[in-house]
């Protein structure tokens, strides 16, 4: 189980990543794109994903994952169940959200230098 702290300690620590207050929701952004949220009270993590692949997602593990708020239909987003993920999961989905947001040589700088799996 992971918590909403650890989630925000962690992708606080990702390059041009910061923190927003939405509509009393916590958000991280890459200057005006959300590539993570956290619902106000703090059991579900959204975030960006390719809208392709989330049905697949959703559909291998519908216990942890879910799709999106139908508002948020048209967005690359997804949603997971904190309580059903691990720290480390937790760190490759919140990586591979921001990837999506950043240039490349900004995640291939930091993956170089942290590494997913130690």
């Amino acid at each position: 189980m992971v918590t909403g702290d650890e989630v925000r300690a962690f992708a606080a620590g990702l390059p041009r990543a910061y923190e927003a207050y939405v509509r009393d929701q916590i958000k991280f952004r890459i200057g005006q794109i959300v590539f993570l949220a956290l619902s106000p009270d703090e059991t579900l993590m959204g975030f960006a994903y390719p809208r392709e692949q989330r049905a697949a997602l959703v559909a291998g593990d519908p216990e942890k994952f879910l799709l999106p708020a139908p508002s948020d239909m048209r967005y690359r987003w997804v949603r997971c169940r904190l309580a059903a993920i691990g720290p480390e999961e937790m760190r490759e989905l919140v990586v591979d959200a921001w990837r999506i947001c950043v240039p490349k040589k900004v995640w291939t700088a930091y993956l170089e230098t942290h590494p997913l799996s130690e």
